[in-house]
């Protein structure tokens, strides 16, 4: 396998870098980046706050999936950054682990502690799942979606104290050391 037709999945919440790291290792690898969030807004024609406040939460989770369902079919590698929430449905969760099981694809969990997420998310503009209480919510998604993350994962980085670059170079490293033993995983 090569690193070209790689794909590597971020997950993980709202505030833990998804976008900038999957930027930075399709660079790397020299694939797409494709951003889920980003794509439900182009198809929606509207921001994610929009979508959450006209056509509510179901709504942006049916484009979210149909999204990433589109993103795993990507025939050439591609780095994809997930929605938070994209481990919520269960079609989700099937949808990566049978990606996980095919040659090639990687999920990889980027962690943070709620109480680090909480200032980051200060800065967005589209997280209306936040609107009321920010670190509060940000605690009970943490503890609601862990095992969901946790299931369908390869990889799990704390990013909490760690730079984009520092993050981006252990990644690597583990992305590379699984294709090496072309097992597709990283336990």
């Amino acid at each position: 396998m090569t690193p070209n037709r790689l794909t590597i999945v971020l997950i993980g919440l709202m505030g833990t870098g998804k976008s900038t790291v999957a930027r930075t290792l399709a660079a790397h690898y020299g694939i797409d980046c494709l951003d889920t969030d980003k794509l439900v807004e182009l198809r929606a024609d509207k921001p994610v706050r929009e979508i959450f406040s006209d056509d509510g939460e179901p709504a942006f989770r049916d484009l979210e999936s149909e999204v990433l369902a589109e993103c795993l079919r990507t025939p050439f590698g591609a780095v994809i950054a997930g929605a938070g929430g994209v481990v919520v449905r269960e079609e989700n969760r099937i949808l990566l682990n049978e990606a996980r099981a095919s040659d090639g694809v990687l999920v990889v969990w980027l962690h943070a502690r709620p109480e680090v997420l909480a200032i980051r998310t200060a800065r967005g503009v589209h997280r209306p799942l936040l609107d009321e209480d920010r670190e509060g919510t940000l605690i009970r998604l943490s503890e609601e979606r862990a095992p969901l993350y946790t299931s369908v994962s390869d990889i799990v980085v704390d990013v909490s104290d760690r730079s984009v670059e520092s993050v981006c170079t252990l990644l690597i490293d583990a992305i590379d050391e699984a294709l090496k033993y072309g097992d597709g995983s990283n336990g």
